[in-house]
């Protein structure tokens, strides 16, 4: 049987090493209840035994006359008063062993609750690592996109990952531009520079007047771009696209996928985009002075004066040279010509039009094999007839730029006498001959240039021909 100095001993053990071992249960709230119960147990024993104590006969153990004849009566009364009072009687086994579950179930409750804690906090610390990480990582990234609504998704990317545009949405809802029902969300208030943002239908038919025809500052192959103004009261030139299917929506993507990633002095600047099942449009900066062609063909633009087009030219060549070397993977326009570069208030020259581009070539020989796309007159050669588009296919037509430049010519002029009709045929011959050289030039740079300055010319026969 069990004692109750046993089950006293035990509710002692716990007491003590619970009192002496705080670390262990410092930050578990049910601690103190737990010492209260090892208490109520500790006295719960200590009253049974100083009554069983009190209740032992007072002569038993201190008299001085013992009756010979009642002696083993008394043997045996005391053996039974001892074996009553020292020993348990089935109810209070049942109290002790209830008492006993208590206490463990108690005790594994703490330590439960201890090792919770403890994989909380864990959870916490890695959950904060990762946060710390991601926020490295994000910037390191060159801009951020402004997120319109759960449906869609942008992902930004660095150059050696791949940018997602999810445009699988409802009716309702597409790819981030939202129609009839959701015309109520709003913009962020500010445009900040390298941040894509996501425009509303609404707010683009807001910026362009209902896309008045009276706003419309180019027509294109692709589009139309309306000069619009949006709701933080910057200038930007909004291109709507056509719908011509898989074709204009590659367009779309590629351009969104690119400018969204390279951010360069000589490339036009994207601030945002707007996509549903009906529309998909481009938002770039303002380029107030229009495109090169227009001021080199179009007679209501006065003519650029020598210096300019040095400055223009130059800035062409550092444009490809970005796409070219600093871009990872390479960037080929494909579709490089003067109604694709842009002229700031400085006329100061950027490139556009990506939706052509083609991303990486073949490292072996550093080509790509693919259709046919770009514009007659502008067109190497080598691409032309076999399809191998390289960055050199990129290096012919800024060459054909620069002849247009020098000479004021287009590309392909029907009008020209025999002979004159392709402008890089007419002009290579010319460019290897110093005398002639000066006959090329455009009317409109008469005594602006020295015969040094055509000189330095002749290098774009070499161009011609790589």
């Amino acid at each position: 049987m069990i004692s109750y100095s046993h089950y006293y001993n035990i509710i002692f053990f716990l007491l003590f090493y619970t009192s002496h071992s705080p670390p262990l249960f410092q930050n578990c709230p049910h601690f103190l209840s737990f010492q209260t119960v090892l208490f109520f147990l500790f006295f719960s024993c200590t009253v049974p035994m100083e009554s069983a104590a009190a209740t032992r006969p007072l002569g038993s153990s201190n008299h001085t006359f013992r009756n010979p004849h009642n002696n083993s009566h008394s043997a045996a009364s005391s053996s039974s008063s001892r074996h009553h009072h020292g020993s348990l009687s089935p109810t209070s086994v049942l109290v002790i062993a209830v008492s006993a579950i208590s206490v463990v179930v108690v005790l594994l409750v703490v330590v439960a609750i201890v090792l919770l804690r403890k994989l909380r906090a864990d959870h916490v610390s890695r959950a904060a690592s990762f946060k710390e990480s991601n926020g490295s990582i994000s910037s390191s990234i060159n801009h951020v996109v402004v997120h319109r609504n759960g449906s869609h998704r942008f992902v930004p990317r660095s150059s050696s990952t791949a940018t997602t545009i999810n445009f699988n949405s409802s009716p309702d809802v597409g790819g981030g531009c939202l129609s009839t029902s959701n015309m109520g969300h709003k913009t962020p208030t500010r445009h900040r520079r390298g941040v894509v943002q996501v425009f509303t239908y609404r707010e683009l038919e807001t910026a362009t007047g209902n896309f008045n025809a009276g706003n419309v500052i180019g027509n294109g192959g692709y589009g139309v771009v309306y000069r619009g103004i949006l709701s933080d009261g910057t200038v930007a030139a909004i291109k709507m696209l056509h719908r011509e299917g898989k074709h204009s929506e590659r367009a779309f993507r590629i351009e969104v996928d690119l400018l969204s990633r390279l951010h360069s002095t000589y490339l036009v600047e994207l601030l945002g985009y707007c996509a549903d099942q009906h529309h998909r449009l481009l938002i770039f900066e303002f380029m107030p002075n229009g495109t090169l062609q227009q001021h080199l063909h179009h007679k209501q633009y006065q003519p650029l004066n020598w210096g300019t087009r040095l400055r223009i030219a130059l800035d062409c060549a550092r444009a490809l040279e970005f796409l070219h070397e600093h871009a990872v993977p390479a960037v080929i326009h494909r579709d490089f010509k003067c109604s694709n570069i842009l002229l700031d208030h400085n006329f100061r020259a950027k490139v556009s039009d990506f939706g052509l581009a083609k991303t990486g070539s073949d490292k072996i020989n550093g080509q790509i094999s693919t259709r046919v796309l770009g514009t007659t007159g502008y067109l190497a050669p080598e691409y032309a007839s076999t399809g191998k588009l390289t960055t050199k296919s990129d290096v012919y037509s800024y060459g054909v730029v620069l002849l247009q430049l020098l000479t004021g010519r287009i590309p392909v002029d029907i009008k020209r006498p025999p002979g004159e009709h392709v402008l890089v045929s007419w002009a290579l011959p010319r460019l290897t001959n110093r005398e002639q050289v000066a006959g090329m030039v455009d009317p409109a740079l008469e005594g602006q240039y020295s015969k040094k300055d055509l000189v330095q010319v002749k290098p774009t026969a070499l161009v011609m021909n790589p």
